[in-house]
């Protein structure tokens, strides 16, 4: 009860409105309750604030590495399409509000303050009623919930946290569509060593009478979303390879701009569906986005080619392979994780061979930067290691730079992202590349060092 009654001096400021800066502060005061998988608390939260997630419909995306550009990629077609469209989404890149959106615009400070006031005392209640206090991602989720009913959203857009099965976000009960992407090794600890169980996890999104969307995935995962959505006798659609044709990568200045033709399985063909995100897995996610919007259509959402052609065109989703300067080229990428270096391993082959360049990575020490070392460090010239800012989990640029030095004979610890990127910046000439990545959580802070 004593952290109890610290969030509540913050909070309880007699009936004027809680400051933007000091319902951050409650928010990051629940840091205390960490991570907590299970959906009982959330329920109960929930059922304070009259359950506004049953007045919702959702589109839920689970996976371990794409789920974000899905979402990207989707809640763009859906506002295009001219529905109220809420987004919901971790980690934010450079604000806290990112997380909640509503057609691409952040919740405001006011209804974020508003929100949190109300959802603070419903976790007073609880408490006091003999309760366990929610959980970090349960109140977020819970907020985004209220915030969504609130300015009456036709549709959710709604990623996952960890997993699926226990993740706070599945407290949803009317899913229009499961979406699955990805699948790969991540979060052991709760999830499970094995490709089958942690696509248990993933597929617990699955509600009966929803339509399952999956990208192509290892036959493990994909046994595993068969059997659930067969279980629950829904509809699986998968977006393979076989639906992708005549890919043109961008190059050069265009790096960004992606081209391929849409086969469906029905013997639909789009031709020419234009993306303006680099990187080799976005036309896989652009893919699994396209078959979404089609199994929507399906149950009666306004959605024709057109639609989704300009929704795919205007998608932005920064810090995923982003260009954020030229001469030298800058790009950031969140991989933080095997598969997903395994991927940018392959997009730096492709995009970037015979060019120099120098990594800036930051990591979080509950990940498998090991790996992520091993599967990267080849291509680099140099590498420079940082401490993402403002995170417990961060690893020291020290101790990173350590790992990188056991396979690389050029790594450099460095105390800041401003030395970090005036080391990149001397170290690399007009025609070199400069690759950051490693957490999200140091990415949002970078871009605007070097934006600024």
């Amino acid at each position: 009860m004593r952290s109890m009654g610290r969030i509540q001096k913050i909070i309880q400021k007699g009936d004027e409105w809680v400051k933007y800066r000091e319902a951050l502060e409650y928010i990051d005061s629940l840091q205390a309750y960490g991570i907590v998988p299970g959906l009982e608390s959330i329920a109960r939260l929930c059922e304070k604030l009259g359950n506004p997630q049953d007045k919702l419909k959702f589109v839920h995306i689970a996976g371990t590495n794409g789920k974000g550009s899905v979402l990207a990629y989707l809640s763009t077609i859906l506002t295009v399409a001219g529905y109220r469209v809420g987004r919901y989404l971790s980690p934010a890149i450079f604000e806290y509000r990112e997380r909640i959106q509503v057609n691409g615009r952040m919740i405001t400070q006011k209804a974020l303050c508003e929100g949190v006031e109300i959802i603070s005392n419903a976790c007073y209640e609880i408490v006091r009623e003999g309760g366990t206090h929610p959980t970090p991602f349960e109140v977020e989720t819970a907020l985004a919930f209220w915030y969504f009913e609130r300015k009456g959203c036709d549709i959710v857009v709604l990623e996952t946290g960890m997993g699926g099965l226990y993740d706070a976000t599945n407290i949803v009960r009317n899913t229009e569509a499961a979406v699955i992407a990805s699948v790969s090794m991540d979060h052991m600890n709760f999830l499970g060593t094995t490709l089958g169980e942690i696509a248990a996890h993933k597929a617990g999104i699955i509600k009966e009478g929803c339509i399952v969307i999956s990208c192509g995935q290892a036959p493990e995962v994909m046994d595993v979303i068969q059997k659930t959505a067969r279980e629950k006798g829904c509809a699986l659609r998968v977006a393979g390879e076989n639906s992708l044709r005549h890919l043109k990568r961008g190059t050069g200045r265009q790096l960004e701009c992606q081209r391929f033709d849409y086969c469906g399985a029905d013997g639909t063909v789009w031709k020419q569906m234009e993306i303006h995100l680099a990187g080799c897995c976005q036309p896989q996610n652009a893919l699994t986005a396209i078959e979404t919007a089609r199994a929507l259509a399906e149950r009666g959402y306004k959605i024709c080619e057109k639609t989704v052609r300009k929704g795919l065109a205007e998608t932005v989703w920064k810090g995923r392979f982003s260009v954020i300067s030229r001469k030298p080229l800058f790009v950031v990428d969140g991989a933080h994780n095997e598969d997903a270096a395994a991927k940018l391993a392959k997009s730096v082959e492709f995009y970037f061979t015979n060019k120099r360049i120098i990594y800036i990575i930051g990591v979080l020490r509950d990940k498998e930067y090991e790996k992520v070392i091993g599967l990267t460090h080849a291509y680099a010239d140099q590498i420079i290691t940082v401490t993402p800012p403002d995170n417990p989990r961060a690893l020291p640029a020290y101790e990173l730079a350590q790992a990188v030095l056991k396979v690389h004979p050029r790594a450099t610890a460095v105390d800041s992202l401003e030395e970090a990127v005036e080391m990149a910046r001397l170290l690399a000439g007009e025609d070199d590349v400069i690759l950051a990545f490693g957490s999200l959580s140091f990415l949002g802070k970078l871009i605007r060092i070097v934006e600024g």
